[in-house]
């Protein structure tokens, strides 16, 4: 027996070992990030709840603030746009839920997704429903309210999907008045 043959028995562990031991380093390497990705950031928890001044919008044009990484569409809708939208039958839309958390469970009638009473303020997320790029706003598409030109979706006044492939309406972020000038978004 020479002295190679005793010590093959720990070359092979060695090897073994290193290569096992390598492997994990790299394996924890590459699910550091994903595990840090679970948690927000100080600057995305600092914008969980943004104030909005709304006394320079008039009537008849639209806001855009980013809030969560996405924009979202502050409207102050004139008299037309709100009457345009009140007079659609529910059975006309195709999504006939509201998408409001701020009116949970209810149907898509206009009431239910203008944040005030007169439905004089729509504030929508504006990112579609379908594959998720920016409509265009101000009295855009087949419907007087907004166009996704990515795909062909068309919303109306009130942000209701009314024509293309978006199969949802457009989503109403939690969003209060603070006073008559001001909006909390979250």
């Amino acid at each position: 027996m020479s002295h190679a043959d005793d010590n093959a028995g720990t070359r092979r562990d060695f090897l073994y070992y290193a290569t096992a031991g390598a492997g994990a380093v790299a394996t924890g390497a590459a699910v550091w990030p994903l595990v840090n990705q679970m948690n927000p950031s100080a600057d995305v928890q600092a914008l969980s709840s943004i104030f909005v001044d709304i006394s320079g919008v008039a009537v008849g044009t639209q806001l855009t603030v980013n809030f969560l990484g996405k924009p979202v569409f502050i409207r102050r809708r004139t008299e037309d746009e709100i009457e345009a939208a009140r007079a659609v039958p529910l059975s006309d839309l195709m999504d006939d839920a509201s998408q409001n958390p701020n009116k949970p469970n209810t149907d898509a009638a206009d009431e239910n997704r203008a944040l005030d009473e007169s439905g004089e303020w729509l504030v929508m997320t504006g990112v579609c429903t379908h594959l998720g790029c920016v409509p265009l706003g101000n009295g855009a598409g087949d419907f007087g309210g907004w166009f996704c030109p990515c795909h062909g979706s068309h919303y109306d006044t009130a942000g209701r999907i009314r024509r293309g492939p978006a199969p949802e309406n457009l989503h109403i972020p939690v969003v209060s008045f603070v006073d008559d000038s001001t909006i909390q978004l979250g």
